[in-house]
């Protein structure tokens, strides 16, 4: 039995009636016939569509970098104001809130701490609640579950726009149960309608829960890249690649430096629960090593229950460390408009995890630091989950 959406249960109640209704969306804000929510907003005798917000990457999903910034525009489909809010704001400013009886938010996640989107929906509540327009967010599922929850907790000192609050890399909560947290535990204190889901389970991955599957961003192509990113977007803070400029972002990674076949080998003979690391050859078509020939390694997940993905992103950054004979390197900021912080330590939360590599910690007893910070979280998470397993 496949779920229900948020969305669906939303436009099927009749709430929106005689609203004036923004929408935060992308590509990936469909519904089970792949129509569109503003779409279905705009056929809607009764709703005024007024405006639509774009994430990073933009309304269309059309901007390939990942720190580009895109501007604001017109729909001419629907004739309404496209406002970026990954643009000279990430907050909706009044001017863009104006005339706005419900902001909707629809936004699929990816499961992982620094993807952009659950802060767009933060810094849209913010502004909610400053001009006092209700927020309306629509679930969607966790497409890596809602079971394990992994990673280094973001510490004050290194907050961004990959990490506002103190969460893990994998925090284990869909969208709307996000919104709950940001909303109450970190005090933000707008008028919030989180509408559920109906029939998704905590340990459903996005395939489980038969929900449809539009790239949320533009190296996101699967779900299988989004089983692996929370541990190889750290890659994004180093001179590997992360495989942008391939088809298979996220699960390749390689460097001009490294021996696949070796490599690999040497990588397997650890026994890494739930993984197998396949010698791999690659040339990235744009981004890092453009046109050079990398050695690396593609991630098959074999199990998902027992892959820790935080633990193998800090075990191949450790592998590919160890390989470089000083080829390897920490990426040098900026990352993300911070000009001081390494973006390594960015996409950690802390500057803990690479020093912990940098000393010759294994990244197997890396990980099991982490575990009391997550316990902690896990007693107030528990307070604003929705779903059970």
């Amino acid at each position: 039995m496949r779920i229900t959406l948020g969305s669906e249960r939303l436009l099927a109640s009749g709430a929106l009636s005689g609203k004036r209704v923004g929408v935060v969306c992308n590509p990936a804000s469909v519904d089970h016939a792949f129509v569109h929510i503003a779409d279905r907003l705009a056929a809607m005798p009764d709703v005024t569509l007024a405006a639509i917000f774009g994430p990073q990457h933009g309304f269309r999903s059309d901007v390939q970098e990942n720190m580009i910034e895109s501007g604001h525009g017109r729909d001419a489909r629907r004739r309404v104001p496209v406002y970026s809010l990954y643009s000279e704001t990430r907050v909706p400013t009044p001017a863009m809130m104006e005339g706005l009886d419900v902001l909707v938010i629809d936004l699929q996640d990816v499961g992982t701490r620094i993807y952009t989107y659950i802060y767009t929906m933060a810094y849209c509540l913010q502004a909610a609640k400053r001009d006092g327009v209700k927020v309306i967010v629509c679930d969607r599922p966790n497409p890596i579950g809602g079971t394990q929850v992994e990673g280094p907790m973001l510490m004050k000192g290194f907050e961004s726009f990959v990490g506002l609050f103190p969460i893990p890399m994998r925090h284990g909560m869909t969208i709307g149960e996000l919104a709950r947290l940001f909303n109450e535990y970190f005090e933000i204190g707008a008028d919030l309608e989180v509408i559920p889901m109906h029939g998704w389970s905590r340990e459903m991955y996005h395939d489980d829960a038969r929900a449809p599957w539009v790239m949320p961003s533009p190296n996101m192509p699967t779900l299988d890249t989004a089983i692996v990113y929370p541990g190889t977007v750290l890659f994004e803070g180093t001179n590997v690649s992360e495989g942008r400029g391939t088809t298979r972002p996220f699960e390749l990674n390689g460097a001009p430096w490294v021996t696949d076949e070796r490599f690999a080998e040497a990588l397997n003979a650890r026994r890494v629960p739930g993984a197998h690391f396949r010698p791999a050859i690659f040339e990235p078509t744009f981004h890092k090593h453009a046109k050079i020939t990398c050695g690396g390694i593609q991630i098959h997940v074999t199990d998902r229950r027992t892959f820790a993905p935080v633990m193998v992103g800090v075990l191949l950054v450790e592998a590919f460390r160890n390989a470089g004979e000083g080829a390897f390197e920490w990426r040098q900021p900026p990352y993300e408009y911070e000009y001081t912080l390494l973006p390594f330590d960015i996409l950690c939360g802390t500057a803990e995890t690479r020093e912990q590599i940098e000393a010759g910690v294994p990244a197997e007893a890396i990980s099991r630091s982490w575990q009391d910070a997550v316990t902690e979280f896990n007693k107030v998470r528990e307070r604003f989950l929705i779903y059970w397993v």
